[in-house]
């Protein structure tokens, strides 16, 4: 919105830059969406990713191609900041305000009693066959995606358990060990962490936000584990964003009919992606149909570009 001649104010509860439990890479974002946010020059440090591996437990899955980038979050905040900043933004950091009329609420995924945690950690000299690895254990999804500086980033989506007291890179290490992922184990084991990078996100819930905000990004809607990518989804939804805000700063709706337009928007551009994503999220989760999964990716008779083009 700065670009298009109007003065933003951004409300961030803790500061810039931090590590996030993330992925850490973005894969199905457009470069129109990316050019009219105007944040292409961002991710000219991204590592350039082309291909990923499935994994379960028992071994390899599904191999396949790809078109991805991956950076850190902690470089990436720094860097969109940087550029919010230099267009005239005014950046306020320790500070949380509630959503309300003329205010975007772009907070993240909501809160829940949900069993589920997240563990982040960058590592060095981790060794990777492919670009892109994801590994689905008993109870665990976990990814790991090369970065800038030649670091990987391994993040994961654990069920929580008790009685693991180690803290850092060790507990990320015992979830893993935990759900069965011991060959993935093994490497990151042998690998350097970088433990200022680690950080943990408890209570995750995949839940879409309240109908009557004005919600962009993980605040608005979540795709579940391994079936999409929330970043993309969060550039592609404050790009939906822009038209409606810019009507009603114009004086040409009211803040409601902005926020029903938006919502109206995003349910259609997202609503066929979510939908397959709830359907196929079961399946990422079993044993049987991961083998299945495995035996047609064999066969060549796993439509993987079709599923790609639907997720994304």
């Amino acid at each position: 919105m700065l670009r298009r001649g109007f003065s933003v104010e951004l409300h961030e509860a803790g500061r810039y830059p931090r590590h996030r439990v993330c992925g850490e890479f973005l894969c199905g974002v457009s470069d129109g969406v990316l050019g009219e946010l105007g944040v292409e020059q961002t991710l000219r440090e991204a590592v350039i990713l082309r291909s990923s591996r499935w994994h379960h437990r028992h071994g390899a899955v599904l191999e396949s191609t790809l078109e991805a980038r991956g950076l850190s979050r902690h470089r990436l905040d720094d860097l969109l900041q940087a550029l919010f900043r230099n267009l005239g933004g005014t950046l306020v950091t320790g500070s949380r305000i509630p959503p309300a009329r003329g205010i975007v609420w772009a907070a993240g995924r909501r809160r829940s009693r949900s069993g589920w945690i997240g563990l982040k950690c960058h590592h060095h000299s981790l060794p990777m066959g492919v670009d892109l690895e994801m590994h689905v254990g008993k109870g665990g999804y976990v990814g790991l995606a090369r970065i800038e500086g030649g670091r990987v980033n391994l993040c994961g989506l654990f069920r929580r358990r008790e009685g693991l007291a180690a803290k850092g890179s060790s507990l990320l290490r015992s979830y893993l060990r935990s759900s069965g992922l011991l060959d993935l184990t093994e490497r990151v084991e042998a690998s350097d962490p970088v433990e200022e990078s680690f950080c943990a996100v408890a209570g995750i819930g995949f839940h879409a936000g309240p109908d009557h905000d004005f919600a962009i990004g993980d605040a608005s809607r979540v795709i579940p584990p391994f079936t999409g990518n929330g970043m993309s989804m969060a550039f592609e939804s404050a790009c939906l964003a822009m038209d409606p805000l810019e009507r009603y700063l114009l004086g040409k709706c009211s803040w409601e009919e902005a926020r029903r337009a938006h919502c109206q928007r995003a349910e259609k551009f997202f609503g066929r992606r979510l939908l397959a994503a709830r359907i196929l999220h079961p399946f990422l989760r079993q044993d049987h149909s991961l083998r299945w999964i495995h035996r047609l990716g064999i066969a060549r008779a796993l439509p993987v570009s079709s599923l790609h083009r639907l997720l994304r």
